[in-house]
């Protein structure tokens, strides 16, 4: 009876399934048992990879028991003696058991082919090209995106960014084998170190992958209620022209802004823009890189893309410093090290231009206020642009002075002021300073809230921070003469219930109604 050692990369990818179910496999098939713990030790960690190689090697096994196989094709387990084998060690173990069982080579992976060959083993090579991946299918005219869940049809977002609706594109539920055959694709292409396609990210129960220009997510219970793949495509590659942007809003991305944060909601087109932006820069004859988390700008070959997930903060601090571009595009600054990243380069000298979630303009530099000092601020954000529905709704610039802020007489209480003024008209809409120990962001337009007076300013930020962090805040006095208290969402129901004794009693103090809202 013929023997074969088998090969992780055949286990992700179902081709020693086929192969057995075919008939092109038929004796004794041997896995590495080192194989099998590197799969159980990441199944357990929920790792994706793990899930899907365990499942496959429980289908092999059912499938050889239901076909009546069990006579033809035996799956035994044998061992090298390595435990806890990493996975670059795998592919020696499969040579060596080879080898020494006097077994064929069976594998997915080129690289181990050729190895194995040059060794004079006997190879079973089932790699094959593949033209298209099944997600690839679902994507037909207009689909922005793919929403694929087990036991759940089909579905999609077809249009463009602000004009979208929702299509189902089969009445028949997803099963899990489905999805599973789709996931597997994906982690095979992956690991075979296939150059279209990047695993990203691996977390505990979740996986992003960059397959082309998709953009694939992959959630794995308990993570989520069900197996679920979706996947993003830019429809779209606009350039810098196409925004339709007044000159001089042009003529400062070009000669003078450095530190640009683009902001706007989920889906309003923020990447897109700033691929705009970093191939507008290239055309001007600036170098120009990428940090981005997944990889899924698409941007000319001359533009390096460094991935977050395979460098540190300090490396890439270091990578940016020694190459020494002229602008830096950063891709959804998410968590502090994001932010702390991008001022630590802004104040080396390097041109940044980081992406935001924000639900409006002013948000986005309030991300920065709790993390720098006020000072700064204008030394490293100059331009804020904030999309919505695909296009720039807003330009700010900001800058430092030394003034009254407004809603004070007293001269006495002069300070440094960050002004945010709309670049366009010119016009001052926010005042950006420090009362007291705290930082306080102020509108000044009526249409977007006025500034209550100093005291009853204090007093409110006096009376919530035990709750919210005073620089989380946000008093507006509305246009009926209700002063509104904004906090992010995560404070609402805490100063609902226990900051409500605190405002009833400043509104008897100061004869004024209250209204609180999420920020």
């Amino acid at each position: 009876m013929a023997k074969y050692v088998v090969d992780i990369s055949t286990l992700l990818d179902g081709s020693l399934k086929e192969a057995v179910i075919s008939g092109a496999v038929r004796g004794s098939v041997l896995v590495p048992e080192e194989a099998l713990d590197y799969l159980e030790r990441l199944a357990r960690q929920g790792d994706g990879v793990g899930l899907i190689g365990m499942e496959e090697l429980r289908d092999l096994r059912s499938a050889i028991e239901k076909l009546g196989l069990g006579d033809l094709v035996k799956l035994e387990f044998i061992t090298a003696g390595r435990r806890g084998a990493e996975p670059d060690e795998l592919p020696s173990i499969v040579r060596r058991l080879a080898k020494e069982n006097g077994a064929v080579v069976v594998t997915s992976d080129p690289f181990l082919r050729d190895s194995a060959a040059a060794m004079g083993l006997e190879v079973l090579y089932l790699g094959r090209e593949r033209q298209s991946l099944t997600i690839e299918k679902f994507f037909g005219k207009d689909v922005m995106s793919v929403h694929l869940k087990e036991g759940v049809p089909p579905q999609a977002k077809a249009g463009r960014p602000g004009s979208w609706r929702l299509v189902r594109l089969s009445d028949e539920p997803m099963t899990r084998q489905q999805l599973e055959v789709i996931a597997r694709e994906l982690v095979s292409e992956a690991v075979r170190g296939s150059g279209a396609t990047k695993l990203e990210i691996r977390r505990p129960h979740s996986m992003i992958i960059q397959h082309k220009d998709l953009r694939i997510v992959v959630t794995f219970p308990p993570v989520s209620d069900g197996l679920e793949i979706t996947a993003v495509k830019p429809l779209v590659k606009r350039r810098l022209e196409d925004y339709g942007l007044d000159p001089k809003i042009v003529d400062r991305l070009e000669k003078s802004a450095e530190g640009i944060l683009i902001s706007g909601p989920p889906g309003a087109g923020k990447t897109t823009f700033a691929q705009a932006l970093a191939e507008f820069y290239l055309s001007k004859g600036r170098i120009v890189k990428t940090i981005e988390s997944p990889r899924d700008m698409v941007l000319d070959r001359a533009i390096t893309q460094l991935s977050k997930n395979y460098a540190t903060s300090e490396e890439l601090h270091d990578l940016l410093l020694l190459s020494r571009p002229d602008y830096t595009i950063f891709d959804e600054m998410r968590d502090t090290a994001d932010f702390q990243l991008y001022v630590d380069l802004r104040l080396a000298g390097v041109g940044m231009v980081g992406v935001v979630h924000a639900t409006s303009p002013i948000d986005a530099v309030q991300r920065f206020v709790r993390r720098v000092e006020l000072g700064m601020i204008p030394s490293i954000i100059d331009t804020v642009i904030f999309m919505k529905d695909g296009e720039v709704k807003k330009v700010y610039s900001l800058a430092m002075t030394v003034k009254v802020p407004a809603g004070m007489r007293e001269e006495d209480l002069s300070r440094p002021v960050v002004v945010v003024k709309d670049f366009l008209t010119g016009e001052p809409e926010f005042e950006i300073y420090v009362f007291g120990e705290e930082t306080f962001v102020v509108p000044l337009k009526r249409g977007e809230g006025r500034a209550p007076s100093k005291k009853l300013y204090s007093a409110v930020i006096s009376a919530l921070k035990r709750y919210v962090p005073p620089q989380e805040i946000r008093v507006e006095e509305g246009e009926d003469g209700v002063v509104v208290v904004k906090v992010p969402e995560e404070y609402l129901s805490v100063v609902v219930s226990r900051g409500v004794n605190k405002l009833e009693k400043l509104r008897r103090r100061f004869a004024v109604d209250f209204r609180v809202e999420p920020l």
